[in-house]
């Protein structure tokens, strides 16, 4: 039995701003394209709110290129 280590990390490749939907939709094996449409709508529904939520996970998500800022 393989075992697989899998780690919440921001993409370096698949991202806009700063790989941090990218990530969390690799992690669960969502397109990430989907999970930004979500995003914004769940920002705009919640007074932006999801913008304190993405700069959160920004300086407390890890990338996933340990070179990278």
């Amino acid at each position: 039995m393989e075992t697989y280590n899998k780690r919440l990390t921001r993409s370096s490749q698949d991202k806009w701003v700063a790989g941090v939907c990218g990530g969390i939709a690799r992690y669960f094996g969502f397109d990430s394209d989907v999970l930004r449409l979500v995003w914004v709508i769940l920002t705009v529904c919640t007074v932006f709110s999801g913008i304190l939520v993405y700069v959160i996970l920004w300086l407390v998500m890890p990338t996933d290129n340990p070179r990278l800022p």
